[in-house]
């Protein structure tokens, strides 16, 4: 998320830079391809980011139920041990 950030902050800069250097009033056909390109990677850069969260929450439910299933396994090996008197 950091990254994202820094190269949304760097790519505004370098588009601010240039338009502000330039004379004229529009935007070159140059310019505004760098900025179609900046807007996709953007975009991919999102779409990890959402991916990446998605997964995230699928591993942490896969723990949750292991930690379940070794508290249960935990609880019955208790069980047993009371039950054989030790």
């Amino acid at each position: 998320m950091k990254k994202l950030i820094n190269f949304v902050i760097i790519a505004s800069l370098l588009i601010g830079g240039v338009m502000f250097s330039s004379c004229s009033s529009s935007p070159s056909e140059e310019e505004l391809r760098q900025l179609d390109d900046l807007k996709k990677s953007v975009n991919a850069l999102d779409k990890q980011i959402s991916d990446k969260k998605a997964e995230k929450a699928a591993i942490e439910k896969q723990v949750a139920e292991k930690n379940g299933k070794l508290q249960q396994c935990q609880s019955d090996q208790e069980a047993v041990k009371k039950g054989l008197g030790n």
